[in-house]
């Protein structure tokens, strides 16, 4: 004979008083507890991949202010334009390399700012490259 033999076949007990518990409730109860609220957030930022911005040679930084020249030379014309930027990354050390094409509005040299016609704004310290049509 077995320990609980004389309650097992008993009815399931219901209150008259208190109201039964509706079944998601139920299921909520059971749910995993996560003790470390915004933990799986910081793993998964920590985890993240920046890129570390790179300086360009002497060579390349030459290159790069002849594209500026002629840049700034042919701006009344609203050539269409590609810059390979470096975003630095708001968060953490490092950034992204992104492409942004579109037509220059304006190039403020004192600033170092150039400004387009969707009206972004790119650093020039963080263009690495510039191609036009």
């Amino acid at each position: 004979m077995g320990q609980y033999d004389d309650i097992i076949n008993l009815p399931h007990h219901i209150s008259p008083t208190r109201p039964q518990m509706p079944m998601s409730d139920r299921a909520a109860q059971f749910s995993p507890f996560a003790a470390l609220t915004g933990y799986e957030d910081v793993i998964s930022e920590t985890a993240r991949l920046t890129d570390k911005k790179f300086e360009l040679n002497e060579e390349a930084l030459n290159i790069l202010n002849i594209k500026f020249q002629t840049l700034t030379e042919k701006l009344k014309n609203e050539p269409d334009v590609a810059f390979t930027y470096f975003k630095p990354d708001e968060r953490k050390d490092g950034g992204a390399f992104i492409e942004i094409k579109g037509k220059v509005k304006k190039i403020d040299c004192f600033e170092r700012l150039i400004t387009m016609k969707d009206g972004t704004k790119l650093l020039m310290d963080n263009i690495i490259d510039i191609e036009a049509e």
